[in-house]
């Protein structure tokens, strides 16, 4: 069971398929391979590379930009996918990291868990550290998801979501992710933020 791999060829062509829907400009392939791409590079500081590989794998499976709940439905898809090929506990751990993707706080678990989860949280998040010109097409792209959005009612939910990690002590949780990307991040919010408040 622990030998074969978390994420095989037959489950990752059907993970593949979800991420490559119309309606993703955003939360598609090109997020999932850019966040494996940084776990690959950050592996020797994961405690358990293959489940972090598995919680990026499903942390956007389920996507609807009208929905609340898509992280959850996201975790229980990995729980019924992954059941038989992973033991409950590493299983509930995985589901406990692609839950946190929702609100981005850490999961109250034990600390193998906590040190995975943060860096995956950070993963998630390193767009906002892109340089300028990749975080606004970013931000585009996640407004093409939110197109059925009027624009006074985007620019006030977008600023408070700028504003809610600007507002934090770190926006990044692992010392490694806040020296690479912290400064650039907290420049692009407040440029974005200050672009939403000029259009208001």
């Amino acid at each position: 069971m622990e030998n074969e791999p978390l994420i095989d060829e037959t489950l990752k062509s059907e993970l593949e398929a979800l991420y490559q829907a119309a309606d993703r400009h955003y939360h598609g392939l090109a997020h999932i391979k850019a966040m494996l791409a940084l776990a690959t590079e950050y592996r020797q500081l994961l405690d358990d590379p293959e489940a972090v590989e598995a919680a990026i794998w499903f942390h956007d499976a389920i996507y609807d930009s009208r929905a609340k709940d898509n992280e959850a439905k996201s975790a229980q898809l990995a729980e019924k996918k992954l059941a038989g090929r992973v033991d409950p506990r590493r299983l509930a751990r995985i589901a406990a990291m692609i839950n946190a993707t929702a609100t981005h706080q850490l999961p109250l678990r034990d600390e193998k868990t906590l040190n995975d989860a943060a860096l995956l949280l950070d993963m998630d998040l390193a767009i906002l550290g892109a340089e300028p010109a990749v975080f606004d097409a970013y931000e585009k792209a996640v407004r093409s998801e939110y197109g059925w959005v009027e624009e006074p009612m985007w620019r006030a939910g977008r600023a408070d979501v700028l504003k809610s990690f600007l507002a934090r002590a770190h926006i990044f949780y692992t010392i490694k992710f806040r020296d690479r990307f912290e400064a650039q991040a907290r420049e692009n919010l407040g440029r974005s933020l200050q672009g939403l408040q000029d259009q208001s």
